[in-house]
């Protein structure tokens, strides 16, 4: 029997290459969130992603925010983006 938790970790990426790097942890099946973190510490977009999404069906959910992304984009030149994942864990076996 596995639980799941989450995970959180933040990167910085650089705004022109913001949606690349968007769309690349969209693909992946286990992240559950991302949020777009302005240089001020405001959070200017946060996407909610289906869990165990195929490759690329979690971008379609996503299609709406990356307008918003794009224009955050072309405003800034470092943004934090915030991911969320699932992690299964095994309960240690006694």
């Amino acid at each position: 029997m596995t639980d799941t938790t989450e995970t959180t970790e933040k990167i910085e990426v650089d705004g022109n290459r913001l949606i690349d790097k968007v769309k690349e942890l969209a693909s992946e099946s286990r992240v559950k969130r991302l949020r777009i973190i302005e240089p001020d510490g405001d959070v200017a977009v946060d996407i909610p992603l289906t869990v165990g999404a195929i490759a690329g069906g979690a971008v379609v959910l996503a299609a709406p925010a990356l307008a918003a992304i794009g224009a955050i984009a072309a405003l800034v030149s470092r943004v934090r983006i915030e991911i969320i994942r699932e992690v299964e864990e095994t309960p240690a076996d006694s």
